[in-house]
Formats: structure tokens, C-alpha cells, sequence
């Protein structure tokens, strides 16, 4: 994600230590790692929400284009057409 090295990391932690102290550094960082984690939980959630929206309006939108090809009409459509009739089974 972020090209940071070793040197990097050393560097934050020098100042972070000297911004909040060596007593406040931990629940600096607990805080922290909860937003992050926070922030990880909403972009999966939306990302799901996002891949379940799409996969609906695929479905629909086959839905829509297998009605439109002869033969496939659904079998609640209402039929004016006498000739369109499906044989009986023998049984």
C-alpha cells in the first residue's frame, strides 16, 4: 500500500514517542489500530453491498433479455394467442 521501510517506520515511532510521551504511546496506538480496523469493516462491508447491487441488476438485466427471446416468456404472462400452446404430457 504505502512504500515505507524500516528507516520510515523508526522515524515515526521517534516522533510519535516524543509527541505523546512513552505513557500515552500504547493507547495512542490501540486507538489507532481501531480505526483502522473500523475503516477496513467499511470499505469490505461496502465493497459486498457494492458486489450484491451489481450481481442484482446482472440478474435482472438477463431477466430481462431471456423474455425477450421466443420461447422463454414466463409462465404467468398472460397469453392472448390460442395458437401458443404447449402440448399435454402423455403420461
Amino acid at each position: 500500500m504505502f512504500d515505507i521501510g524500516f528507516q520510515e517506520l523508526v522515524i515515526i515511532f521517534l516522533v510519535a514517542l516524543l509527541v505523546f510521551g512513552p505513557k500515552k504511546l500504547p493507547e495512542v496506538g490501540r486507538t489507532f489500530g481501531k480505526w483502522i480496523m473500523e475503516i477496513r469493516k467499511g470499505i469490505h462491508n461496502a465493497k459486498i453491498q457494492m458486489d450484491n447491487e451489481f450481481d442484482d441488476a446482472y440478474k435482472k438485466e438477463v431477466d430481462d433479455i431471456m423474455k425477450t427471446l421466443p420461447g422463454n416468456e414466463s409462465p404467468d404472462a398472460e397469453r392472448d394467442d390460442e395458437k401458443v400452446k404447449r402440448p399435454k404430457e402423455r403420461e
